[in-house]
């Protein structure tokens, strides 16, 4: 029991502070690692995925509030209110959905999504440069809203924040500047989150949060921690643009072995 405390300290250290050197919470990566090396069931990886999420932008948001004004981010909130409640509404049905299925289709559904954000990051990489699509505000929370029930799908599935969606999606269609998306994103993703969260919690596998509970803080901690390390002093030994591909390249590893399992 004691060696594996110290795995899932290890690798929630591991995980964090490659999603601290990239201003993500590594979440994606911390769902296969659930499912192989500690043996949890897809759902109550998805279940355990979702409660760490919560525990990293919980403690991200108001850290990120230091460096953005309050006033800032709850504007670029208001502005994507259709992503926001698209993203909610989304996050509470696939939820929902994930209860329903049997756990094949699920492992499935995730090795397909792990995929899906190995593309998005490739694509991201590539559209760094591009400007904000140019859409009139009638049609701008149209699309936003419809963009925001597939993230939150993503989000509830995976068990993840959604920033990887929710960041180029700000930034390109929204107009927001980088550095302000990243933190509206985290105010996106808490009621996202939250909402998901409701729904796992009628669950009886939500008690995978007690019955693996020192696991689950280890991870926790260490994520933090990690998370610390990469956002601050290891920032800035490899490239942005290297680090996507390589997320990129383990995320495409980890789908493909989910689906070929």
């Amino acid at each position: 029991m004691r060696g594996g405390v110290l795995l899932a300290f290890l690798v929630g250290l591991g995980v964090g502070a490659f999603g601290g050197l990239l201003g993500l919470g590594g979440a994606e990566l911390r769902l296969p690692l659930l499912l192989y090396p500690f043996g949890l069931a897809p759902l109550e990886a998805v279940i355990a995925n979702k409660a760490l999420s919560l525990l990293v932008v919980g403690v991200s948001l108001p850290a990120r509030l230091g460096h953005v004004p309050w006033g800032e981010v709850l504007e670029g909130g208001r502005q994507a209110l259709a992503l926001l409640m698209g993203s909610v509404l989304g996050a509470f049905g696939a939820a929902g959905w994930a209860r329903r299925v049997p756990p094949a289709l699920l492992r499935r559904t995730m090795g397909l999504l792990l995929l899906l954000l190995a593309g998005v990051l490739v694509l991201e990489t590539l559209a760094r440069a591009q400007d904000p699509l140019r859409l009139s505000p009638l049609l701008l929370q149209g699309v936003g809203f419809l963009l925001g029930l597939g993230i939150g799908g993503v989000a509830a599935v995976m068990g993840v924040a959604g920033g990887e969606l929710l960041i180029p999606t700000l930034v390109l269609v929204f107009g927001l500047e980088p550095r302000l998306a990243g933190s509206v994103s985290l105010l996106i993703s808490l009621p996202t989150m939250l909402a998901a969260f409701a729904q796992y919690s009628q669950d009886r596998t939500f008690a995978v949060l007690w019955r693996r509970g020192g696991l689950l803080l280890a991870m926790g901690l260490g994520s933090l921690l990690g998370g610390a390390l990469g956002g601050g002093l290891l920032l800035g030994l490899v490239t942005e643009r290297v680090l996507l591909l390589l997320l990129a390249l383990l995320l495409a590893f980890s789908g493909l072995r989910l689906l070929g399992h």
